[in-house]
């Protein structure tokens, strides 16, 4: 694999299986930040949540949908949070032998942390641009949600530097 890597963070998936707005956002931020890297590969992530399949799939097929072709997309469907699927995506991109640089395509309270848990565990991480949420969410949802992030991620951090130090990361 020589061009970069486009990993898509889950989220969730409607009860009739189809993606929700968030997870829809994703993967069209993806897109565009993939519209400019003809050999990017997108990796979507996320197992099964409380309805339907895999994140992963759901968004899998939006990539479809929006005209990337099935040889450009390496679904990583195992991982059940952030944390899960960074550490998947790094064992999937290593055995296939990418050693370049790797976009996070999240929304921007998100972008934070998953950028720096792919560096962490020793990804070379940028971020794409994120979705526009403004006219979507409301200001106290959108707050809800950078607030969650607080504790998260010194949480993160300090497992990933846990997991280097017994060399499980």
């Amino acid at each position: 694999m020589s061009g970069p890597a486009i990993v898509i963070f889950g989220a969730a998936v409607r009860p009739d299986g189809s993606p929700s707005n968030t997870l829809r956002r994703r993967v069209e931020a993806a897109v565009a930040c993939g519209s400019g890297h003809p050999d990017a590969v997108f990796v979507p992530t996320g197992g099964r949540g409380r309805f339907g399949p895999p994140e992963a799939e759901v968004m899998a097929q939006l990539l479809r949908d929006l005209g990337v072709s099935p040889e450009r997309i390496l679904p990583e469907p195992t991982g059940r949070d952030t944390l899960g699927s960074v550490r998947a995506v790094s064992r999937l991109l290593r055995e296939r032998g990418h050693a370049g640089v790797v976009y996070a395509a999240t929304s921007a309270y998100h972008l934070p942390r998953c950028v720096l848990l792919l560096r962490l565990i020793g990804l070379h991480a940028h971020a794409c641009p994120p979705p526009d949420t403004l006219a979507a969410t409301s200001f106290r949802r959108r707050w809800y949600w950078r607030l969650r992030e607080l504790p998260a991620l010194p949480f993160d951090t300090a497992l990933v530097l846990a997991l280097r130090v017994v060399g499980r990361a």
